[in-house]
């Protein structure tokens, strides 16, 4: 189903940059001001100037952070910044990172995927897309005419065939390799061998792609090739366009890390936050625990991981409880879901989060309304911010699993957006596709 290609990568030059470590970035979506800050501080060649660069208020549709981008980019070839290589590849990445105390590897392919309408079901998606973002990315596209940061998706690879041929790879030398910076290192191999790439694309070629990360980078994707397609008078002829980089990861891979998005809320006025409790009593069974600090997280931890149901949980600083909720009647919560959805729908925590209790019981658009509703995947971090002031509630939920996703992408259905999170995120700047 799927169509894969090696492709000649763009990467920076590692005889002139030595450290790739201070160069390269995280994607747009996570790079707040003060990070964007820190970023152009490491190095003056920091990817982010491509990736999300900085907005000035006298900016102009002539001049703007995505033609700054193009112009970096042209800069940094002409002086042999980065460079593109000679024989078009795969490329293995291992992303070593820390979590929950011990380093964990997660192992992905970064390689072109041909690109396919949503409605042919070969890519599919989880989540849905907000307009901002993908009009931002493709201003992007426009201008550099290439992909910065890759789509992350995942694949199935029931007879383990992908895996041992990857293994077989990593036996030699990266071609790209990082120190560690932030917790995180890297080692990239260029994958040449025109028999190997044959075969790990023969045997994705018999499975349908899953979206993990990069809704918004996939779609403006299409956009972009349909609207190059109409200025170019519909010519069928295939164009480097046609294909988006990917970075494909194994749906069984140890270092598949899905965090939850927890949410923020604020902006509640004082009579509906007040009357909050009665109006969740009226769909849910409460149970109303005593916050006394981080201890009675473990408890509720062994509460929500002892049954399916799902059981979203409630922090208010206001009458310093936390609030395990489980919905009394699966019908009434039915009736609140959008109107064309599965019964899988009403058994998640982040739909009836956001449909039920954002939507209808607190009268928040969370896919709309950005001033009041922030996401956030430490719980600790999220406590903090309820405490200080700065959000009246938290909603904590549990962590989606990659099966889940797979039901819900094969259904046809999309989660709200910020549903699941893929620890850490995949780095921007190792090596990119230019199309143009």
């Amino acid at each position: 189903m799927a169509e894969i290609r090696p492709f000649r990568g763009l990467h920076y030059n590692q005889s002139v940059i030595a450290n790739l470590a201070r160069v390269i970035c995280p994607p747009y979506d996570i790079i707040s001001p003060r990070l964007q800050q820190e970023l152009y501080a490491r190095s003056e060649h920091n990817f982010v100037r491509l990736e999300y660069g900085r907005e000035f208020p006298q900016d102009t549709p002539a001049d703007n952070r995505h033609t700054r981008a193009a112009v970096f980019l042209n800069q940094w070839l002409r002086d042999g910044i980065l460079e593109t290589d000679a024989t078009p590849a795969i490329y293995l990445h291992h992303h070593y990172f820390q979590y929950r105390e011990r380093e964990h590897c997660r192992r992905g392919i970064i390689t072109l995927v041909r690109l396919e309408e949503w409605d042919a079901m070969v890519v599919r998606p989880h989540e849905g897309t907000l307009a901002g973002p993908r009009r931002d990315r493709l201003n992007l596209l426009w201008a550099l005419e290439a992909n910065t940061s890759p789509v992350l998706s995942m694949y199935p690879d029931p007879r383990r065939e992908v895996s041992s041929l990857l293994a077989a790879q990593a036996i030699r030398p990266p071609t790209m390799r990082t120190s560690t910076l932030d917790g995180e290192r890297h080692e990239v191999w260029a994958v040449t061998d025109a028999g190997v790439i044959h075969r790990i694309a023969a045997s994705l070629a018999e499975q349908p792609l899953y979206i993990a990360d990069g809704h918004h980078r996939y779609t403006s994707a299409l956009t972009y090739r349909r609207e190059r397609r109409a200025y170019s008078g519909g010519d069928p002829a295939e164009k480097p366009y046609d294909f988006v980089m990917m970075t494909l990861v194994d749906f069984t891979d140890s270092g598949l890390v899905i965090l939850a998005p927890h949410r923020l809320v604020r902006g509640i006025s004082r009579p509906l936050l007040q009357g909050l409790g009665d109006r969740l009593g009226a769909f849910f069974e409460v149970e109303r625990l005593p916050f006394i600090g981080p201890g009675i997280w473990q408890y509720v931890d062994e509460l929500t991981a002892a049954s399916d149901e799902a059981r979203p949980v409630c922090f208010s600083a206001a009458s310093n409880e936390v609030l395990v909720l489980r919905p009394r009647s699966l019908a009434d919560i039915s009736h609140m879901m959008p109107t064309f959805h599965t019964p899988l729908f009403e058994k998640l925590d982040v739909t009836i989060t956001d449909h039920v209790i954002l939507e209808k019981l607190l009268e928040i658009d969370p896919a709309g309304d950005e001033a009041r509703v922030a996401y956030c995947q430490d719980r600790q971090e999220a406590v903090n911010r309820v405490l200080d002031g700065e959000y009246q509630l938290a909603f904590f939920l549990s962590p989606v699993k990659p099966e889940l996703v797979k039901a819900v992408a094969d259904s046809g259905e999309r989660m709200p957006r910020k549903s699941t999170y893929f620890y850490p995120k995949t780095p921007v700047g190792l090596v990119f596709y230019r199309f143009g």
